[in-house]
């Protein structure tokens, strides 16, 4: 049995070559040559293997059958630690009993399993390797390029795998850091066989349920393990959450054409993507893990997604917000230009432009450095003495950023609300981090009229691009839109000002 340890990158194709040159050049790096991969994984019909949290393949590569059982492992940030046993067979179908019988479950039927095993889909690519001696380590560095069969399908394959061969589990990320600094890449989450299951259409589509507050405990009321046990949970639930909503962001793209595209499910999933890393910069920040360096890559990334707020209006408004305009005369043409509005923002090209950001990856590498060192329990320079207290103190923090920007003392025009959106939305994001801590009356109580003006803040911005839209086209809507939003400001006013007067929870 091997402990099988690695880091998995996804990468587009055109950065082969560039992969192959960075590799080739880095220091100790002993190329392993190239060679072709056929592998065949097998389960049952009603997938008794997938339901023990198991995967079986068999491998050949012209020279050499074997097949392979990984069973149950974990994944602390990108790093998968997963143990997987290998066995030299001849036939092309597997046997089950060539294992050790150790693994399976006591109440295993091993025998009603062989008969019923059947081939579910097949990985074939390309692999180059090469071995690269790191401090005092070795790490065996493979690129895969090739497809993914199932039922007549396809779906492309190009991963670049690090696995750890002898040493710490660090020097993966740190070749990982080095081939990131010149080439896009980013995080891969599913292996070649939860992608296989997938397409042979044996598994669920990507589904992702959404957290009001994430599951935080209070242990004890020192600083361990309080402190870095929530920092890492919360590291941990928004990074993973960030590459699950990034793979639903890319199957809504990529099976558009297939069936009916809906643009405010897809924006909705930007919008939860973007405060996974919001969530993950906060967090950094909070526990003083938040260097210069880390924060220019957030805000270069977060720049990036500046198309969601003007998408998610537009979106709306071509959607279920229709009714906000379709009595106007012009309503036809509105709607036509609100279209193209949306067209222009390409929304269906901002992953792939993501992607080849190359401090797109950076970011997420630098985030599973961070959160090694949390899960070994090196934290910043803070000293709360237990979570509740460093609760308190993010929760008044996010609080005053509120009132410095929302101030009682101010009228606020529909320009300062969307101009405040963003530090409401960390603020939320916030009380989401700690709100399990708290109670749930008073805590439920306190948050309503904030979410109620994050929804006033989203219709704001559909007036807003209603406005643009009527002036593109020479419409004069300026008195009916202005009656609208002066509507919708009274209500919006008064709800700030009794929310800025209620006792806090904390």
């Amino acid at each position: 049995m091997n402990a099988e340890i690695e880091l998995k990158l996804f990468f587009l194709p055109k950065y082969q070559q560039s992969l192959i040159n960075k590799l080739d050049s880095l220091d100790n790096s002993v190329p392993q040559g190239q060679r072709r991969l056929t592998n065949g994984y097998f389960d049952t019909p009603d997938l008794q293997l997938r339901q023990w949290d198991m995967g079986l393949r068999v491998r050949d590569d012209d020279e050499h059958r074997e097949q392979t059982i990984k069973t149950a492992g974990q994944v602390i940030g990108g790093i998968h630690s997963r143990p997987e046993y290998n066995v030299t067979i001849q036939l092309d179908s597997p046997n089950l009993s060539l294992f050790p019988s150790s693994i399976w479950p006591s109440n295993a039927d091993l025998a009603s399993t062989q008969v019923q095993l059947g081939c579910i889909f097949h990985t074939d690519f390309y692999r180059r390797a090469w071995h690269i001696h790191i401090d005092d380590s070795l790490v065996e560095v493979a690129l895969d390029i090739g497809e993914i069969t199932a039922n007549g399908h396809q779906e492309a394959l190009c991963e670049l795998e690090f696995e750890l061969l002898s040493g710490d589990t660090e020097a993966l990320l740190k070749l990982a850091i080095q081939v990131a600094s010149v080439v896009p890449v980013r995080l891969g989450k599913a292996s070649k066989a939860q992608r296989g299951y997938r397409l042979a259409g044996k598994a669920p589509p990507l589904h992702l349920t959404a957290l009001e507050f994430l599951p935080l405990a209070e242990h004890s009321e020192t600083l361990s393990p309080d402190l870095t046990a929530s920092c890492q949970t919360l590291l941990e639930i928004a990074l993973e959450r960030w590459q699950l909503l990034e793979s639903m962001i890319a199957d809504e793209h990529e099976h558009e054409h297939e069936h009916e595209h809906e643009p405010e499910a897809c924006i909705a999933l930007w919008w939860r993507m973007r405060a996974c890393i919001r969530l993950l910069r906060i967090t950094l920040s909070q526990f003083a893990l938040l260097d210069a360096r880390l924060l220019s890559q957030f805000m270069l990334i977060e720049k990036q997604l500046d198309f969601i707020e003007p998408a998610q209006a537009l979106t709306a408004l071509l959607g279920s917000q229709y009714r906000l305009f379709h009595r106007q005369s012009q309503s036809r043409q509105l709607k036509q230009q609100l279209r193209f509005d949306l067209d222009n923002i390409k929304l269906d090209e901002q992953l792939s432009s993501l992607w080849q950001q190359p401090e797109y990856g950076q970011l997420q590498l630098a985030v599973v450095e961070q959160l090694l060192k949390v899960s070994a329990g090196e934290l910043g320079s803070i000293k709360p003495p237990s979570l509740r207290q460093h609760a308190d103190s993010a929760l008044q923090a996010s609080w005053q950023a509120i009132f410095e920007v929302m101030s009682c003392n101010t009228a606020m025009t529909s320009t300062h609300y969307l101009q405040a959106s963003t530090v409401l939305d960390e603020s939320i994001l916030v009380g989401q981090a700690y709100g399990s801590l708290y109670d749930v009356k008073s805590r439920d109580m306190f948050r309503a009229p904030w979410l109620d003006l994050t929804l006033g803040i989203k219709t704001l911005a559909c007036y807003s691009a209603l406005e643009h839209a009527s002036c593109k086209l020479g419409i004069d809507l300026h008195e009916w839109l202005d009656d609208k939003q002066q509507s919708l400001l009274f209500a919006m006013e008064s709800t700030r000002h009794n929310a800025l007067q209620q006792l806090v929870y904390w």
